[in-house]
């Protein structure tokens, strides 16, 4: 019998057993001249050592008998350290709410006071990029002046990199929180299913979620992605008004540590949205649950907003370029 391995070295427990045995300490273990029962008692003590460290690598064991060959694979991984959050009893201490301001400063004072009517204790996180900025003194409030213009991932990714919960609400800064705006039931929902990193809900009844279809390509032409508008896999287990999907409505709960692993892509300034829930897919697992809602305010006349708000085919040209680019692809298609 050998075993063979690439990377690291083969060892026995109990070398004074090994007489029949060559190779101990180097890539080759041969064992021979030994029965059945001897022969299973030397393989159950075969260990295996990587001499250079790695925290995420593997390596490959072949074992060969007579004409009979059989390969099995070994995981190296440096453990982790794990990262705990103290949940407290207050919703307050689990989650923080989060939004992105940009010359809205009406919108926002509606989007606090409502914020307010239901969660008087609950912190908001603001990023604001506004060219001028005015100053917002509401307790419970911290706001991050950013230099002006510098856009919508750049200050989502502020936004979430201050947030010391759990847990982070996202929410646009023209939203209106209702009665039907239940943190506690997302929270429920993320608490029973530790796999999902991210729960979005409904805007004004809009469920809006879609699911990503990719296909890797060869290495040398990149890719192919799909992204199907309202397309979803199967139900939650014990909830049923939730469903798996890829990406999901700007209203959503998130695990703050997953979040700030895949990270908003700063480059993606005024067009953007499902770029974030493709950069994460394969890292971050999504649902959408149609019975938590949140309101939408009235859209009122901002020229001056509106300009940076509807940019031109510029914008919408660079974010594919990003795309092409960044994530090695050959081709993207919206449906």
């Amino acid at each position: 019998v050998s075993l063979q391995v690439t990377k690291g070295v083969l060892s026995l427990g109990n070398q004074s057993e090994a007489q029949s045995v060559e190779g101990v300490g180097k890539k080759l273990l041969v064992l021979e001249k030994l029965s059945l029962e001897e022969l299973n008692k030397l393989l159950a003590k075969v260990t295996y050592t990587i001499p250079v460290y790695h925290i995420h690598t593997g390596d490959l064991v072949h074992f060969s008998f007579e004409l009979h060959e059989a390969v099995f694979p070994i995981a190296i991984r440096q453990p982790t350290v794990p990262v705990l959050f103290d949940m407290g009893t207050k919703i307050s201490d689990q989650v923080t709410v989060t939004t992105k301001t940009f010359m809205r400063y009406k919108e926002l004072k509606v989007l606090i006071r409502s914020l307010r009517q239901f969660y008087k204790d609950v912190v908001l996180i603001v990023a604001d990029d506004s060219f001028t900025p005015e100053k917002i003194t509401e307790e419970n409030v911290l706001q991050y002046i950013m230099p002006g213009g510098q856009g919508w991932f750049a200050g989502r990714t502020l936004a979430v990199s201050q947030v010391t919960t759990k847990y982070f609400l996202w929410v646009d800064d023209d939203f209106l929180f209702t009665e039907k705006t239940k943190i506690e039931d997302l929270v429920e929902v993320m608490e029973a299913t530790p796999e999902l990193d991210v729960v979005g809900g409904s805007v004004t009844g809009n469920q809006f979620y879609f699911s990503i279809a990719y296909e890797e390509g060869d290495g040398v032409t990149g890719g192919c992605m799909d992204r199907k508008s309202n397309k979803k896999f199967q139900s939650l287990p014990n909830y049923p008004q939730c469903s798996i999907v890829n990406g999901v409505v700007n209203f959503f709960l998130a695990r703050t540590d997953a979040v700030n692993r895949v990270r908003f892509d700063p480059k993606l300034k005024r067009v953007a949205h499902s770029e974030f829930f493709m950069d994460g897919l394969g890292q971050l697992m999504v649902a959408s649950c149609g019975h938590v809602s949140i309101g939408h305010q009235p859209r009122g006349a901002n020229a001056q907003y509106g300009r940076f708000r509807h940019p031109g085919k510029g914008d919408e040209q660079y974010k594919l370029q990003l795309h092409y680019y960044k994530n090695h692809l050959q081709c993207i298609h919206y449906g």
